[in-house]
C-alpha cells in the first residue's frame, strides 16, 4: 500500500489563464500555512523576485503547449516560510486556466543529508577497523611463538603467523590436526574439550611427526560472530622440557635477506613459505606476512611463463636457469625478471627456492641503445627515418656521378637549390662541402 503522504502534492494551485491564484491547497505537513491570502493574487507574488519573474513566460509556454516540464522555485507562504519547491503546470484548457503542483524538495535534501552522514560514519568505522586490523596483524606476526588461528568446526587453519608458516610448514586452509601423531590425539582431544568446557586449557606436550621435535601447545577459545576459533600457541621445547628459542628454518638466512635479488622459497604447490625483501620490493608489499600463505602465481603469471611452468621444469629437470618471465606488482608494476630455481635434495622436491633478478633496467639500455652490428633501429618511426636517409644518400652520390661532381647540375637533377644540396652534403658527408 502507498503511503498518501509520500504522493500527495505539498501545495495545489488552481490559476486563472492569466496565473491569478483562485484556489490554494496545501498537504498535512503545510496544514498550518493560511493561503486563502493568495486568491486574486498573480502567482508570481508569492515566490522570490529572481524566479518569480519568469513565471509569465512559463504561463505562456503551459497555454501554448498544454504543460510544462519540471522547474524549481522559492515558495514564500504567509507565515514567512521559504521553501525550494519543484512544480509541475498543466493547463486545463484555453479558457479555464492552469493547475500548479508542488512538492518541497526540502524532505529530499534532508534525505541527502542523513545519507552523506551516515556514508561518512561508516567510511570512519571502515577506517578504524582496518586500524584495528592492522595492529592485530602487526602483533600477530611480531609473537615469537608459533600461533595458529584454527576453525573450530573443521580443525581447519584460518590464519597462521609467520613464525609457524615457517617452523611448522601450515599455511591457511591446512587441517592442523593431520600434524597431531597418534600418540598424541588422545591428548589432544581432551585439551579441546577442556577449551570447550571453559575457554582455555593447560598446555600439554605434542612430538611433531616431520622431525620428532618436542613442542607445547597452549590453546583457548574465541567466539565471534563468524562461528568459534581455538586460537593455539607453541613454543619448541629444549632439554628437561624447557623452551627454546625457534631456530633459524635456513643457515644462510642471514645472506638471503640482504640479497639484492629477490629470493623465495615456496612448497610443491606453489604457495610460499619464505621471502626476503627484495621479493617483497618487487611484490609491491610491505611485509612479509603479506606473501607468506599465497601461492607464487599470484605474481608470476604470464601464459606460457607462469610460477606453474617453473616448477613443472624443477620437478622434471631439478632446477631451472635464467628463465625469462614477468612479475606482476601488487600495485599495477610490472617487472621483466629472471628465474632460477632449484628443488630441494628430496626426490619428490617438497620446496623450492626461486632467485628472481629484475633485468629490466638491463633491457631498456638494450633498446635504447642498440650496438653498432645490432639489426638497426628497433622503432618503426626509427626505421622509417633510417631509410629515407640511406636513399637520400645514394640519391645525391647518384646524381653527383652524373654530373661529374657538378653541384649545380646535381641539385637540378634532384630538384633541389644549391643550398639545399649544400645542407645535405655536410649532412652525409658526402666530400668537400664548401
Amino acid at each position: 500500500m502507498i503511503d498518501s503522504n509520500i504522493v500527495q502534492p505539498d501545495v495545489t494551485l488552481t490559476l486563472s489563464r492569466e496565473g491569478l491564484v483562485e484556489e490554494a491547497t496545501v498537504s498535512v505537513s503545510l496544514a498550518d500555512e493560511a493561503l486563502a491570502d493568495w486568491r486574486g493574487r498573480p502567482w508570481g507574488e508569492t515566490i522570490d523576485a529572481a524566479t518569480g519573474a519568469n513565471i509569465g513566460k512559463l504561463i505562456e509556454d503551459v497555454r501554448r503547449s498544454g504543460a510544462s516540464s519540471i522547474f524549481k522555485v522559492k515558495q514564500r507562504f504567509p507565515s514567512g516560510r521559504q521553501l525550494q519547491m519543484e512544480y509541475t503546470a498543466v493547463s486545463r484548457g484555453k479558457a479555464d486556466g492552469i493547475i500548479a503542483i508542488g512538492r518541497s524538495v526540502q524532505a529530499v535534501a534532508d534525505l541527502e543529508s542523513r545519507l552523506l552522514a551516515a556514508q561518512q560514519e561508516r567510511e570512519q568505522g571502515y577506517w578504524k577497523l582496518r586500524d584495528i586490523e592492522t595492529r592485530y596483524r602487526l602483533l600477530f606476526d611480531a609473537a615469537s611463538d608459533a600461533v595458529i588461528l584454527v576453525r573450530a568446526a573443521n580443525l581447519r587453519v584460518v590464519e597462521v603467523n609467520v613464525v609457524a608458516s615457517k617452523a611448522l610448514g601450515l599455511a591457511q586452509g591446512a587441517e592442523f590436526s593431520a600434524a597431531i601423531p597418534a600418540r598424541d590425539r588422545a591428548s589432544f582431544e581432551a585439551m579441546l574439550g577442556k577449551v570447550r568446557e571453559s575457554g582455555r586449557a593447560p598446555g600439554i606436550l605434542l612430538h611433531m611427526p616431520a622431525d620428532g621435535s618436542s613442542w607445547s601447545l597452549r590453546a583457548s577459545m574465541m567466539a565471534i560472530d563468524s562461528g568459534a576459533f581455538y586460537l593455539f600457541q607453541m613454543a619448541p621445547l629444549g632439554a628437561g622440557g624447557v623452551a627454546a628459542p625457534i631456530a633459524d628454518a635456513y643457515s644462510v638466512e642471514d645472506l638471503i635477506q640482504r640479497l639484492p635479488d629477490g629470493f623465495v622459497v615456496v612448497d610443491k604447490a606453489g604457495v610460499v613459505r619464505s621471502a626476503n625483501p627484495t621479493f617483497l620490493d618487487l611484490a609491491q608489499v610491505g611485509s612479509e606476512s603479506a606473501v607468506v600463505g599465497k601461492n607464487l602465481k599470484r605474481w608470476l603469471g604470464r601464459p606460457g611463463a607462469d610460477a606453474g611452468v617453473i616448477l613443472g621444469l624443477v620437478r622434471k629437470h631439478g632446477s631451472v636457469r635464467l628463465f625469462s618471465t614477468q612479475l606482476a606488482g601488487e600495485l599495477g608494476s610490472d617487472v621483466e625478471i629472471e628465474v632460477s630455481a632449484v628443488g630441494s635434495g628430496d626426490l619428490r622436491a617438497e620446496y623450492v627456492g626461486l632467485m628472481l633478478r629484475d633485468v629490466s633496467k638491463r633491457l631498456g639500455a638494450v633498446r635504447s641503445a642498440p650496438a653498432e652490428d645490432s639489426p638497426g633501429p628497433q622503432t618503426l618511426e626509427a626505421l622509417i627515418a633510417a631509410s629515407t636517409e640511406a636513399i637520400e644518400r645514394k640519391s645525391i652520390t647518384k646524381a653527383l656521378e652524373n654530373s661529374a661532381g657538378n653541384r649545380t647540375a646535381a641539385a637540378k637533377a634532384l630538384g633541389l637549390s644549391r643550398q639545399s644540396l649544400h645542407i645535405k652534403l655536410n649532412k652525409y658527408c658526402l666530400g668537400d662541402a664548401n
